[in-house]
């Protein structure tokens, strides 16, 4: 039985890491240093930076950000948000990056796909799906944090982004993202019953439960969890300290007020709770 990586994801906007519900409502939350030190020390199995408002203002400003993390940090580095071009991802890639993530380029020029894997090699691109359910049951793919419609069928645009040579797929339930309701089941099920490729389920993580379901009834490769992970480091005080010294929103990830849907926990607990209900996860 293969391991199920448990990947945290960090939202980047400007030099900030931030959150919110439905990729919308966005908060600031920390320093991203201080989040990928924790989480590296807590057991992550990856790291994923995504820059939530590159593609808004065509750009992506985590060079920097990439290039101070990949000095201390020394698991697998996914970056994504506004990459356009090969030349975008090659710098990426010296940045520190060992993947990169596409989605609005991807969609719009669906042969640069082609010409990265060729370029760079199929493992190191991951596309990004960003799912929303419509009437009928059928999921569509959106752009720009879930507000523009594409016309494209997310397992449609799954089977050919696996076609162009994708070495991998990040599906997001926006329906779902930073509510802590749980997975979409069917969505996720959908997805990895069309494709052979590494699937990665984001978005509906509210308590550990939700991630032992989530890998019993799919056949996902890796989780990526933001919300639930976020929340954990303000209540683990043995390991919460860099975190608290720093910029961000305490009071907001303290009050849980929005969020009572959301169990906090830390990776090293949801990986011990998974070895002990027979999940594989890499855990020391």
């Amino acid at each position: 039985m293969k391991n199920i990586r448990i990947i945290s994801r960090l939202d980047i906007k400007g030099p900030n890491v931030v959150k919110g519900v439905h990729l919308e409502g966005l908060r600031v939350v920390g320093n991203p240093n201080d989040f990928a030190k924790y989480y590296y020390e807590d057991g992550s199995d990856e790291l994923l930076y995504m820059d939530v408002v590159a593609s808004l203002y065509e750009r992506n400003s985590l060079k920097e950000i990439v290039e101070h993390t990949a000095e201390d940090i020394f698991i697998p580095l996914t970056v994504g948000g506004g990459l356009r071009s090969l030349e975008d991802i090659n710098i990426a890639l010296r940045a520190g990056a060992d993947k990169i993530s596409l989605n609005t380029a991807a969609i719009r020029n669906p042969e640069l796909i082609k010409q990265a894997s060729e370029k760079f090699g199929s493992s190191t691109i991951m596309i990004a799906i960003e799912a929303i359910k419509q009437e009928g049951d059928q999921y569509m793919a959106f752009v720009d944090n879930g507000r523009e419609f594409t016309g494209k069928d997310v397992v449609e645009w799954a089977q050919e982004v696996e076609h162009l040579g994708a070495g991998e797929i990040l599906l997001t339930s926006v329906d779902r993202e930073g509510t802590g309701l749980g997975f979409d089941i069917n969505l996720i099920k959908s997805v990895t019953e069309a494709v052979t490729i590494p699937v990665i389920a984001h978005g509906g993580a509210g308590k550990m439960d939700d991630v032992k379901e989530l890998i019993e009834e799919t056949n996902i490769d890796a989780v990526a969890l933001a919300s639930v992970l976020h929340y954990a480091t303000m209540h683990d005080i043995d390991h919460s300290n860099a975190l608290l010294s720093g910029e961000g929103n305490k009071d907001f990830l303290k009050s849980g007020n929005r969020f009572s849907k959301i169990n906090p926990f830390s990776i090293r607990k949801l990986k011990a709770y998974l070895k002990n209900n027979n999940i594989n996860v890499r855990y020391e």
